[in-house]
């Protein structure tokens, strides 16, 4: 009998081949100190501020206390403010005095990033935290909640370094699937679109008119309208085969092809009832992100709800419906988006700026970078922390 197929008591169940998880009882407590850590600075509430909550009557009430209760430890104040839902299109008018009177406003808000209301206040100086990722105070347990915030920060940097400065380049959007996207980039767009302090890789909300995510991990966008305030016109023709799209329980099993013509889907080939469900929502539809990437090495690679996942070099590619649809409110009627978004998935692109790969297959090529891998020094072995993906 062949050594390899003789009967030594070992059954398939019995193979272990990994070391087992340690239990939590060994974990637990420095784990969850490494994550309060990140919270608080995060959270950078100054003695005597004016912090503003802005909620839905889906956040977990243990994260509104969390935050005051960080805010009173400081010698801040606390106001509240419910709304309906997370997916009111615009500030209220009777929410506007007080967000008036707020230094720090932390929101679930759909509308918190592009309300014109909003986006004044933070030009006269307000912070703002986008707690879309902390709705459960319990994902201060997980393991993308203590991975360092600085560290995050170091990725994007790297990640901005590689864009040409100076001159016009091109972004490509590619994969093995057929995927063809390409935006063109004027010097100044370049400016406009990587100036802002979530690309210079700001994590904290520690400096006037901030505008942070939390947990640390989500966009920024490679293109966006940030681009376009100078008045630039930019015609995004191209096609996407995406992986998967929000409110679809598993990827896409058949490959279903996105073009877009002038920034608008006009085409959705397929034959699957996914690609029909896509063809109904995204027809017409604009594309407003061109790329929003994740950052954080220990966010769920294929968790992509609410707003695509948050592992490194994972895109999802934003687009404003032509009008509400049905099948979003049937099987998400709680999303914290409205029901006129979809974003698109890929998680195997290769991301070309110029002649700089930025991700090559999936793997954001930042993560090798000699000073992210110098940074990553400081809270452990870099391999784990930066390739160690969930």
């Amino acid at each position: 009998m062949d050594m390899n197929t003789q009967n030594f008591g070992i059954g398939p169940g019995n193979f272990i081949g990994v070391p087992p998880k340690l239990r939590s009882s060994i974990t637990e407590v420095k784990d969850y100190f490494q994550a309060l850590d990140n919270f608080t600075r995060v959270f950078a509430i100054r003695p005597g501020e004016r912090v503003l909550m802005l909620t839905d009557p889906l956040l977990d009430t243990r994260v509104v206390d969390a935050v005051s209760g960080l805010a009173k430890a400081r010698g801040a104040t606390v106001n509240l403010f419910m709304a309906e839902s997370s997916t009111i299109p615009g500030v209220p008018e009777e929410v506007k005095g007080l967000i008036q009177k707020a230094d720090f406003v932390v929101s679930t808000w759909f509308c918190s990033i592009e309300d014109p209301f909003n986006v004044a206040m933070r030009k006269s100086g307000q912070r703002w935290v986008k707690i879309t990722y902390f709705r459960d105070l319990d994902l201060l347990m997980t393991p993308q909640a203590r991975f360092p915030v600085e560290l995050v920060g170091e990725i994007v940097r790297a990640t901005e370094r590689k864009i040409p400065k100076g001159r016009d380049f091109e972004i490509k959007f590619s994969d093995k699937r057929g995927t063809d996207l390409r935006i063109k980039f004027t010097k100044d767009m370049r400016d406009r679109m990587y100036a802002g302090n979530r690309w210079r890789g700001k994590t904290i909300a520690d400096e006037p008119g901030c505008y942070v995510h939390y947990l640390a991990a989500h966009g920024p966008n490679f293109w966006d309208s940030t681009a376009m305030a100078g008045g630039d016109k930019v015609s995004i023709d191209g096609v996407i085969y995406p992986q998967w799209g929000i409110g679809f329980p598993q990827p896409f099993a058949e490959k279903i092809a996105v073009e877009f013509k002038d920034n608008k889907v006009i085409r959705v080939s397929g034959e699957s009832p996914d690609a029909k469900i896509l063809r109904d929502q995204l027809m017409g539809g604009r594309l407003i992100e061109g790329g929003g990437c994740g950052f954080n090495p220990k966010a769920p690679r294929h968790t992509v709800y609410p707003a695509g996942s948050n592992s490194p070099g994972a895109l999802h590619f934003g687009v404003d419906l032509a009008k509400p649809c049905d099948y979003i409110r049937r099987v998400m009627p709680n999303w914290e988006e409205p029901p006129i978004h979809q974003d698109l998935i890929v998680l195997d692109a290769t991301v070309t700026a110029g002649d700089e790969v930025l991700i090559q297959d999936g793997f954001l090529t930042a993560l090798r970078d000699p000073q992210v891998v110098e940074a990553a020094r400081r809270y452990g072995d870099p391999v784990d922390l930066l390739e160690g993906w969930v």
